[in-house]
């Protein structure tokens, strides 16, 4: 498997995931209904944040987009979303994607990587965050609706690089 950066003709590849993560409503906050048009906006960084894919033989696995977590003073944390593509998910895909945007974070000098909104039900993801150096540093409770669990807690996690 092979992370790169995304290129334009990826697209097509990266909807798919885009779109059933999306409409799944158990992970992110994105509105159910997004639109292709919409998604390609809010998915594809622009520097100073970065963009990239997954692939294997041609195929697009999955796609994480990482940049700073806010701006002004804020800018010196970074942050990073990951999909995979459901029908690989639980064979490294998710961590290599991590990983490969905690590198890209310390190379561009962030401080640490935030995540502002972690499902708490997202277990396998918290799973991989903490093995890669990340802890759970608040809870909001009730804070994301999930389609069979109600609402449920939304865990902030950090990665300090210092």
């Amino acid at each position: 498997m092979e992370i790169r950066e995304f290129g334009d003709a990826d697209w097509a590849q990266v909807w798919p995931i885009v779109r059933e993560v999306v409409r799944a409503a158990d992970t992110y906050t994105y509105d159910q209904n997004l639109t292709e048009d919409d998604a390609r906006k809010s998915w594809i960084e622009k520097p100073p944040g970065r963009t990239v894919v997954a692939v294997e033989d041609g195929r697009v696995l999955g796609t994480a987009k990482m940049g700073p977590n806010r701006g002004g003073p804020g800018s010196h944390v970074a942050t990073a979303s990951f999909m995979v593509d459901k029908d690989v998910r639980g064979k490294g895909v998710g961590g290599a994607l991590c990983a490969n945007a905690l590198e890209w974070a310390r190379e561009q000098g962030f401080a640490g990587m935030q995540f502002n909104a972690v499902a708490e039900s997202n277990v396998a993801g918290i799973r991989i965050y903490e093995r890669l150096g990340f802890e759970i540093v608040g809870t909001v409770p009730g804070a994301f609706e999930h389609p069979t669990l109600g609402r449920i807690g939304l865990h902030v996690m950090y990665c300090d690089f210092g």
